[in-house]
């Protein structure tokens, strides 16, 4: 079969529905407004694909192909690693797979680029091999970017526990922040998790480009100090608001219900609080979470915000 000369984009999500879903809204977004352009998502596994993941990729539009890897073995990994080293490793140990995937692909199609999102760096290499541009999706903030470009060198500039550090932490077009008040996998700076994200930081300004899950009149501070130039630094773009539109019926339904529900409340009187994907909460942490809204005015905090 003869190679098309179509321009055609793999797309490296990190394992979890919460990965695959903005990177699917990407690949949305990008073949509507390059109507050339043909994607696959090659998607690291270590099982078999989830019902919500196959529901996902079964949906895809005729432009956009997928291919779930083998799983990889992790039994090695102790029990209480957390999430950012399982997912590392879980692509780093997919690279074989990927770039079996990608040899096979580029025979048959113009395999243009190679989009990972934000722990998929170690793919970039394998990339190169077929001479595919490497490029980053970041589905979240533009802040969060650029905390992340900024960890290296915040890296060797401390030297304690980023929650010691007696002053605020200035991140370059961002609000100074506590050192405590930062991500997660930073408080443990000798837990393989920040090893991992320091890692994965540092490989960011391999990429041709990174493109972030956020807009000017959004986060203008940020994205103006993302977008100045300075050496070895990759040009950052802006594309979203990337959202969820393409809900199946019965989330549509179950939405229809939520929009009803604020539509009969006063204006401006909901505060959304939103744990997360992989947010969990003890039953005593939501309680104390809901007292903590009462004195705010906050009516029926434990049933109307809680249940839904």
């Amino acid at each position: 079969m003869a190679k098309t000369q179509t321009p055609h984009i793999a797309i490296l999500p990190s394992p979890g529905m919460g990965h695959l879903i903005p990177l699917v809204e990407f690949a949305k977004r990008l073949v509507q407004q390059h109507s050339d352009f043909t994607v696959t998502f090659v998607i690291p596994t270590d099982g078999p694909p989830s019902n919500a993941q196959k529901s996902t990729v079964d949906s895809l539009p005729s432009s956009m192909d997928s291919v779930f890897l083998p799983p990889v073995d992790l039994t090695d990994i102790p029990e209480d690693a957390k999430i950012e080293t399982v997912i590392s490793l879980t692509v780093a140990r997919s690279l074989p797979f990927l770039r079996d995937t990608l040899k096979s692909l580029v025979t048959k199609k113009n395999v243009v680029g190679l989009v990972v999102d934000l722990f998929g760096t170690d793919a970039f290499d394998v990339a190169r091999e077929f001479n595919a541009s490497p490029y980053i999706f970041f589905p979240s903030t533009a802040m969060a970017l650029s905390l992340f470009l900024y960890l290296p060198k915040l890296d060797q500039m401390v030297s304690c526990e980023y929650r010691e550090l007696p002053e605020p932490v200035r991140i370059p077009g961002c609000i100074p922040i506590h050192g405590g008040e930062l991500l997660d996998p930073t408080q443990d700076r000798k837990n393989d998790a920040y090893k991992w994200l320091l890692h994965h930081t540092k490989r960011y300004r391999l990429a041709d480009g990174i493109m972030a899950n956020s807009f000017m009149e959004l986060e203008g501070g940020a994205i103006k100090a993302l977008q100045e130039k300075e050496p070895g630094k990759p040009p950052v773009y802006p594309v979203g608001p990337l959202v969820n539109v393409g809900s199946s019926s019965s989330n549509k339904a179950e939405n229809s219900d939520c929009l009803k529900w604020l539509d009969d409340q006063p204006h401006g009187s909901v505060l959304f609080v939103s744990f997360g994907s992989g947010g969990t909460l003890s039953y005593n942490q939501i309680n104390e979470l809901a007292m903590g809204f009462r004195p705010s005015g906050c009516k029926n905090s434990s049933s109307n915000v809680f249940e839904r």
